[in-house]
């Protein structure tokens, strides 16, 4: 594995980390295991804190994998008032750059993967684009801001029980731990995105491919205005526009948000997909 610096629009500066030998493909994930405490609460909610080292070592024998964890980075150093679908498209482009990649692959799952639409539609330099997650028609573009809103809300007030956690599985009783600027960027990106015509299917040339669970269906409850996020019921509706513009569509049986995100599940259609895709010399 080789290690490079990425400098992104605010400023700040992240790691990037290249990895096997092939055509680029930039994976915005954590490629070092996560410390044993947060791996195991993650597993108790129905994560994989394996997944960036487990997509990584299973792609790097055919891809020379880029890889930055890009959600982590933002949490890290918030760009409250400037994180935007233009600025995350140039972060994204920046650790492109700064592994040497003129050309690649890119594959993100939930708020990466609608990036990495916005990306696709500013850039001429994929060969591929994998959503996981992320519907590229009729997205929950609404639903997502209401929902950051009342995030942000709840960012700028006390904890009512900071002492009480709450129940694996139980979204509705969880608090709200992040920084009133944390919140506040995905505010700003997805206040931009509410002008972004999301009823018609995006026109690329690049090869693309969107999957999600066929469960995927997120409730929250009454202290986020009781939003509900459809991600599957898009390409279910959809799937024959988007097949006829070129999108080759998955719905994977039974799984719901967090179990399509899985890399057991995940790096079998990557491989797969990715196979039948020929980049460029």
């Amino acid at each position: 594995m080789t290690s490079f610096s990425a400098h992104l629009h605010d400023g700040s500066t992240i790691k990037v980390s290249s990895t096997g030998d092939g055509p680029a493909l930039l994976l915005p994930v954590r490629s070092t295991p996560q410390e044993d405490g947060t791996a195991e609460t993650m597993r108790l909610w129905g994560a994989d804190p394996d997944l960036g080292p487990n997509l990584i070592a299973g792609l790097s024998s055919s891809h020379r994998v880029i890889s930055a964890d890009y959600e982590a980075h933002r949490m890290a150093h918030p760009a409250p008032d400037t994180l935007t679908p233009e600025t995350v498209s140039a972060d994204l482009l920046a650790i492109a750059d700064a592994a040497g990649a003129g050309t690649f692959g890119y594959y993100g799952y939930s708020w990466l993967a609608m990036s990495g639409l916005q990306l696709a539609l500013r850039t001429d330099r994929l060969w591929a684009l994998v959503m996981g997650g992320y519907p590229p028609v009729d997205g929950p573009y609404a639903a997502m801001l209401a929902v950051t809103r009342a995030a942000h809300r709840a960012s700028l007030r006390p904890a009512a029980n900071p002492e009480t956690p709450a129940e694996p599985g139980d979204w509705s009783s969880t608090q709200i731990s992040t920084s009133a600027d944390q919140t506040q960027q995905f505010l700003t990106l997805y206040e931009y995105l509410a002008a972004f015509d999301n009823t018609d299917v995006p026109s690329l040339s690049v090869p693309r491919f969107c999957f999600a669970g066929s469960a995927d269906r997120i409730e929250y409850g009454p202290d986020w205005g009781d939003t509900v996020v459809e991600i599957a019921e898009p390409l279910r509706c959809r799937s024959e526009d988007l097949s006829g513009a070129g999108w080759q569509i998955e719905l994977i049986e039974g799984l719901d948000h967090l179990s399509a995100m899985h890399s057991s599940v995940v790096l079998p259609l990557l491989t797969e997909r990715l196979a039948a895709v020929k980049p460029p010399a």
